[in-house]
């Protein structure tokens, strides 16, 4: 399942860069309707990766039903100002770049972006930091807000895809060698086992020798 994930994510990453030029080009009016759809996305978005099969699945299972969760309020509240939709957009925001820095810090030994995913998610916590502050109340910062949210999110789950492409290219190099490949390591094994039992030969014949 995780091999065949990278193409979703890959939509997925595509996707949120069309939203996040759609929601630029929006009129202040629409934001509190479109809040609600964008943090849906990013739950289905958290549904694939916890289908990928990764060993922190259960972290994005649970993502998904908070994120869904919070675009279930966003949708339900009546609220004439951005109050509502800036605090729950910085409520998601925060909440995705710890867990992205988290992650990354987690897989430092064996993922090489894992730098670039730590500055995605620090610029995610403080944007969302941003949302949730007393400064984002009106349209503006809350239009600029969703759109570098899903702008960060297109950059992370582009990065996420190619990575897993590129681990299920090298799996698939490893497990099915050709032809050539499979008797060059068979003929490799069988002098490296030569050689191993020739000292220990010479060995039993020089002490036989001795006797």
């Amino acid at each position: 399942m995780r091999e065949s994930m990278w193409g979703f994510l890959l939509f997925a990453g595509v996707a949120w860069l069309a939203v996040g030029w759609s929601v630029l080009r929006l009129e202040p009016a629409a934001i509190a309707e479109v809040a609600g759809p964008v943090i849906f996305f990013g739950a289905l978005c958290e549904i694939v990766r916890a289908l990928a099969g990764t060993k922190t699945w259960w972290m994005n299972a649970a993502m998904a039903a908070l994120f869904a969760g919070t675009g279930v309020v966003v949708l339900l509240d009546r609220d004439a100002t951005y109050t509502t939709p800036a605090s729950l957009i910085g409520w998601f925001l925060m909440v995705r770049g710890t867990v992205d820095i988290a992650v990354a810090t987690m897989n430092r030994g064996i993922d090489r972006t894992w730098g670039l995913m730590i500055t995605v998610g620090a610029l995610q916590a403080g944007l969302g930091f941003y949302a949730a502050s007393p400064w984002a109340r009106t349209a503006d910062p809350v239009i600029l807000t969703l759109g570098a949210l899903a702008v960060l999110r297109a950059i992370a789950d582009l990065v996420t895809a190619l990575r897993l492409r590129e681990v299920a290219a090298a799996r698939h190099d490893v497990l099915h060698l050709s032809p050539e490949r499979e008797a060059g390591v068979a003929g490799y094994a069988a002098g490296l086992s030569d050689f191993d039992t020739q000292p220990a030969a010479k060995h039993r014949a020089e002490a036989a020798e001795k006797l």
